[in-house]
């Protein structure tokens, strides 16, 4: 059986699917009431020292604490596939390399 691999616009096209997927939540969802670790720091940093104030603020800031996850997951799954591709693309080369 002779199989071809995705070629660069059939990866594309899937990884817009997967930028769109990530994004439309994103835009829909608001005010969600979801409090992660920076939240929690930030309201530590406050009670231990009242007139600190941040080195720098945001770029974008997102609408609710349920976003931070999902863009910190999307992240964290990015790296890994990232890292993956990148060991099996080495894997391939050793392979052939071989034959």
């Amino acid at each position: 059986m002779n199989h071809k691999p995705f070629g660069w616009t059939t990866s594309l096209v899937l990884l817009l699917i997967v930028v769109v997927l990530a994004i439309v939540p994103l835009l829909m969802i608001r005010d969600s009431e979801f409090e992660g670790a920076d939240a929690i720091a930030e309201t530590a940093i406050t009670e231990v020292a009242p007139d600190y104030e941040p080195w720098f603020a945001p770029l974008f800031e997102p609408p609710g604490g349920e976003t931070e996850s999902l863009l910190f997951a999307i992240q964290a799954g990015l790296g890994a596939g990232l890292i993956g591709y990148f060991f099996g693309f080495k894997h391939g080369q050793r392979q052939r390399r071989d034959q």
